[in-house]
């Protein structure tokens, strides 16, 4: 991998490099932009074949922060710390806090949070060697557990695909197909079940299905049948790249809205449902109520704001859709072009500023 050039391709700040010897602690810090401010993204621990591809997943990952904040309206850039190792049996206090300390030696251009492999108590260990991590245990001036309020984000955000696909917001009596219900999932269920909306489920979890059935009335499929329902909106709440070859031919869906990361596998299939006229809301937008939730603890954890924040996203979904309206472009690329629009004014205005200061340095001089 050239990693210089894949750098400068797609404009990415810094790479670090982290080693612990005495706690085995081997993790790559990626820094994508901070036009809007530090770079925010969580510390996901994997098993990796090869350094190379933990790389690659920092590259990838933290650019996709930088959009996700930037859509959400934060005034935050995109970074992501990938760390190298199993996380049901390599980590350890001391792993936690040696992140904690490369994490403060960059001096706030990074913050880190829970991401896949990482929970909140391993927040707790990287606290004790940083004041740029979010995410902590719940207490005093935390956000606590994020699934509720994702829940609240994929909720708005399908309010806003409905008034789209069908002139209304309301979601009372239309049928949404769910895949996967986890917490968020399952939150997510139970706003669309009291505003009226009538539910199909499925997970690889039995259980978990039992227990939409039992709580919301919701009707059970197998896995593989999920697709082709009879639904006015699929909600995909589980794997990511199941917008593909094989599952859009199935869909009678006319609006995609859930929580899934992901969700197309190739940029070719955002082209192909756009082209169907199925409404979609592209994930890292609909998705973004945990990171705006997490993100309000820089400014002391107020839950009303971070809600009302959330609540936002129902008008940026609506945002997005204008701006494909406008350019004629997919609501994939119409997400992309929101946040590369704020970066770039942002950007355009801070050169403006330091151009200024420059001139009257110049006169004064």
């Amino acid at each position: 991998m050239e990693i210089f050039k894949y750098m400068e391709t797609y404009e990415y700040e810094q790479l670090v490099f982290c080693q612990d010897k005495t706690s085995g602690l081997k993790a790559v810090i990626a820094i994508h932009d901070t036009t809007l401010g530090p770079a925010l993204g969580g510390a996901r621990m994997w098993p990796y074949a090869t350094e190379e591809e933990a790389i690659e997943d920092a590259l990838r990952l933290a650019r996709g922060m930088t959009y996700k904040n930037a859509a959400a309206g934060l005034n935050l850039g995109g970074g992501k710390v990938v760390i190298i190792g199993d996380p049901k049996k390599d980590k350890s206090e001391e792993l936690f806090r040696a992140l904690g300390r490369y994490v403060q030696g960059l001096n706030g251009r990074y913050i880190t949070a829970e991401d896949v492999g990482t929970t909140e108590f391993d927040m707790d260990l990287i606290q004790m060697e940083t004041d740029y991590v979010v995410g902590v245990s719940a207490g005093s001036g935390t956000s606590g557990n994020p699934s509720p309020v994702t829940s609240m984000g994929i909720y708005r955000g399908m309010k806003a695909a409905a008034k789209e696909a069908f002139g209304s917001d309301s979601l009372e009596g239309k049928t949404v197909a769910v895949q996967g219900v986890g917490n968020v999932a399952f939150t997510l269920c139970k706003h669309l079940h009291d505003e009226g909306a009538k539910l199909i489920v499925t997970d690889i979890n039995k259980e978990a299905v039992q227990r939409a059935v039992d709580a919301f009335g919701a009707k059970a499929v197998e896995v593989d049948e999920i697709y082709s329902q009879e639904a006015d909106i699929f909600a995909p709440c589980a794997l990511g790249a199941i917008i593909n070859d094989e599952t859009i031919p199935q869909f009678k869906f006319k609006v995609i809205a859930g929580s899934a990361n992901n969700q197309l596998k190739e940029n070719r299939h955002g082209d192909k449902i756009h082209e169907m006229g199925i409404v979609y809301a592209p994930d890292y937008v609909i998705n973004a109520g945990g990171v705006i939730n997490v993100a309000d603890e820089l400014a002391g954890y107020n839950r009303e704001r971070a809600l009302k924040r959330v609540e936002g996203i129902y008008d940026t979904i609506g945002e997005i859709f204008a701006i494909s309206k406008r350019d004629d472009i997919p609501t994939y690329l119409a997400a992309d072009r929101l946040a590369e629009e704020r970066i770039a004014r942002l950007a355009k205005s801070r050169g403006q500023f330091v151009q200024q200061s420059k001139s009257v340095l110049t006169n004064r001089a």
